[in-house]
């Protein structure tokens, strides 16, 4: 096999590793609350704290790896994320909860920023592709664990969850990540011809100077903030709409409807990565972007009318997931066709902190909610939120790469 195949591999086993620190929390948050009773909102702090140190130190992570190579980064992040989840085991207060969420979230960065990074230096002729592929690991990943792992939580209790999965996922990423080494001269293919990308290395100095890295920027923070919503909501917006234990029959298939959408929400989200990073090689990425902006809008809006019947709510949990996938491949080839491989890891990690920002939203659902009795106002946002960027990427964005080719 092509030796770049293999860093592609190596890099999608460490991202199936950590998927489930964020595809799964949401199975911990009820349980944990019924021990200690702390509170949703004060328990999804966590969530936010974890996503906060998994994207706002990625920068940094990503120019370690830029200079010293990919291995001993990852390696430090799968340790952290085999401590953190041990840590979650055994956390009897907040700040203990809070303590591991923060490891968790450095680890999990540690690793997502260094396979994203490889493996838009690796492909610069299938850059969509390769990052799709890269981060399909990170979001169908959880689809694997997300059952077993709810059925340890009812038979053994969280704690065990916690801390056996932690464990096991933390000790594969450190042996995938042997194999991970940063592309050499002469190793790597032409660029694509069917995209126009950037003829030199822009610095991480010379990125944040640049609009086109803010309008990305904040197309990343809208889109990603109603995904991560979602992600952190669904198991209470299934008890809200009263189908979350309600079996769902679907391909031959029996599960709760909470189960059911949770499983089948890995797999079109990690589907629609690789997907529209493919499209995007072939048909460029601000028109993928918007098509996929349009219909995570509309998917939303149909979740909201008719996501009280057990069956729907999971099929159209799942066409929102897989609408919001795309964020994940397109931003990061996107930005590497900009502004160049030579600093890929370090630019698409400043990029990658727009979902730490979007994280911050995550907390203000559940007052909402509270003030408003139903999850409809926090639905229309949500929608309102993907509009926005499908109209930033047809009027500012699209404008802006026009005339940077033009000067």
């Amino acid at each position: 096999m092509n030796k770049r195949w293999i860093q592609l591999l190596a890099g999608i086993v460490c991202m199936v590793m950590i998927s489930s620190l964020q595809h799964g929390w949401t199975l911990f948050v009820h349980p944990i609350n019924q021990k200690y009773e702390w509170g949703r909102a004060a328990i999804q702090v966590a969530f936010t704290i974890f996503i906060l140190t998994e994207t706002w130190l990625v920068p940094f992570e990503g120019w370690v790896v830029d200079r010293l190579g990919p291995k001993p980064v990852a390696i430090v992040g799968g340790l952290l994320v085999g401590i953190a989840w041990s840590l979650n085991s055994v956390a009897d207060s907040l700040p203990l909860l809070y303590l591991g969420a923060a490891l968790g979230g450095i680890g999990a960065g540690c690793v997502y920023g260094t396979c994203m990074g490889n493996a838009l230096k690796w492909f610069p002729d299938r850059r969509g592709l390769a990052a799709g592929l890269t981060v399909a690991g990170y979001g169908i990943g959880s689809a694997f664990t997300i059952i077993p792992m709810h059925h340890t939580i009812e038979h053994a209790g969280y704690e065990a969850a916690f801390l056996w999965f932690g464990l096991g996922q933390g000790a594969l990423v450190c042996v995938a990540a042997l194999v991970l080494a940063k592309p050499q001269p002469g190793q790597l293919p032409p660029p694509s011809t069917h995209l126009v990308q950037s003829s030199r290395d822009f610095t991480p100095r010379e990125v944040l100077r640049s609009p086109l890295f803010w309008v990305l920027f904040v197309m990343s923070l809208l889109v990603t903030g109603a995904g991560l919503t979602f992600t952190a909501h669904l198991a209470a917006i299934a008890r809200s709409f009263e189908v979350a234990d309600v079996p769902v029959s679907l391909a031959g298939l029996t599960l709760p409807a909470l189960t059911f959408a949770l499983a089948l929400d890995r797999i079109t989200n990690g589907i629609a990565r690789p997907l529209c990073g493919w499209l995007s090689d072939h048909i460029g990425r601000e028109i993928t972007m918007i098509m996929a902006f349009t219909l995570g809008a509309a998917s939303i809006f149909a979740f909201s009318r008719w996501g009280h019947d057990p069956v729907m709510f999971v099929l159209l949990a799942s066409l929102v997931f897989f609408a919001w996938g795309e964020v994940a491949s397109l931003f990061p080839a996107t930005c590497t066709d900009y502004f160049g491989p030579g600093y890929a890891t370090t630019n698409a990690g400043m990029l990658h902190t727009a979902k730490g920002v979007a994280a911050m939203l995550v907390p203000l659902s559940d007052p909402l909610v509270k003030a408003t009795g139903d999850w409809q106002a926090v639905f229309a946002i949500a929608v309102g939120m993907n509009v926005a960027a499908a109209v930033l990427g047809i009027f500012v964005l699209r404008p802006l790469r026009a005339a940077r080719l033009r000067a």
